[in-house]
């Protein structure tokens, strides 16, 4: 494994979760305002989703890239201490097919199968 590579996956990964969180941020702190600066009742708004629901929405998705950031930096940490690769788990070798396709894995497939989780 090319430690030098690996470290610029991650650092890849992490700087996209990071301008995601700042461009749902932006997208977030703006519906605030307009809602804010709306005499709308959007409650009660036949057309659509509700401003709330968005809102939620957006939320979550922030929630959901600041995991992503954080998993990058803990990948990045145990690529420092070498152990980059191994499962939490079990201790085996994560194979390098779901490291391509998940560089900030914690778990190798199985573990991660059994447990139900996605890393």
């Amino acid at each position: 494994m090319d430690s030098a590579a690996v470290r610029t996956r991650l650092m890849a990964g992490r700087l996209a979760a990071a301008h995601r969180i700042a461009t749902l941020t932006r997208d977030f702190d703006a519906m605030v305002a307009a809602s804010r600066d709306a005499n709308a009742d959007d409650e009660h708004d036949p057309e659509g989703a509700t401003i709330a629901f968005e809102r939620a929405q957006v939320s979550a998705l922030i929630e959901q890239a600041q995991r992503q950031l954080l998993d990058f930096d803990t990948a990045l940490d145990r690529l420092d201490r070498d152990d980059y690769g191994i499962c939490e788990r079990c201790g085996a070798a994560i194979s390098d097919a779901r490291l391509a396709a998940r560089p900030a894995s914690r778990f190798c497939i199985d573990c991660a199968s059994r447990a139900g989780r996605s890393q």
